[in-house]
């Protein structure tokens, strides 16, 4: 009897494990498909930036892609920490809203380098960080390392929101008002 016990246990931890797996693949995914609708956007952003006068603090293009992976990832595991705290029928704020700022995160991409329209962009960036900012929030009070995951998040975006205004200020013809 003892022994079945620990066998179904066992069980049990290993279906758990496989849950818990299965759970962070499909954030991590959800997240990283979000990267692919904005490197669809993206794929003259190279040429563009380019063309683009730049303020003398904008970084090298390759700067762009390794930095949006680590926060991709880190993205996705906050998401994880939150859901497997109790998924969405405990934390379904946190988690829509997670949802709700990945959708504006992919959409920039398509304003600014798709369809050129900075101001716009620089609008919607802006509600992307106030949606960041209460993700973040409803994040660290479920769980402090998964708002923690959000900071630099947080932070890379503040720094795109003031290169996305001074390229919209310097590039007018290029990107409209």
């Amino acid at each position: 009897m003892i022994l079945f016990s620990g066998l179904k246990t066992t069980i049990v931890l290993t279906f758990s494990k496989h849950l818990q797996l299965l759970g962070l693949s499909g954030w991590l995914f959800i997240c990283f498909g979000t990267s692919a609708i904005g490197a669809a956007a993206s794929i003259q952003a190279k040429d563009l930036y380019r063309e683009m006068i730049q303020p003398v603090w904008a970084p090298a293009p390759w700067v762009f892609a390794p930095v949006w992976s680590i926060l991709y990832a880190m993205m996705g595991v906050a998401a994880w920490l939150v859901w497997r705290s109790g998924g969405f029928k405990l934390h379904k704020t946190a988690l829509v809203g997670f949802l709700i700022q990945l959708v504006l995160n992919g959409l920039w991409s398509w304003l600014f380098f798709a369809w050129r329209l900075g101001g716009l962009a620089l609008l919607e960036i802006i509600l992307l960080w106030a949606s960041i900012t209460v993700t973040l929030v409803l994040f660290w009070r479920v769980n402090r390392l998964a708002g923690m995951l959000l900071m630099p998040y947080l932070i890379w975006v503040s720094f795109a929101s003031a290169l996305n205004y001074s390229l919209l200020m310097l590039n007018h013809d290029l990107l409209g008002r």
